[in-house]
């Protein structure tokens, strides 16, 4: 009959028996751009940083010195 050499600890057992997987990220797609992002999260399009359809930083703007 086999014997397990150490003792397996409670926590690795009950990680072995759930049934619980992680998921897919859910993928939203920007109503202004067209881009596909994260929920709840900012995304870059051509020079610009989008959350909720409106433009927070803009770098295709010229910085005069």
């Amino acid at each position: 009959m086999a014997h397990p050499k150490r003792k397996i600890s409670k926590t690795r057992r009950d990680k072995r028996r759930t049934h619980y997987k992680a998921s897919a990220p859910k993928v939203a797609v920007d109503s202004v751009t067209g881009e596909a992002h994260l929920y709840h999260r900012a995304h870059w399009h051509e020079g610009k940083l989008y959350y909720r359809g409106q433009v927070l930083i803009d770098n295709t703007e010229e910085v005069e010195a």
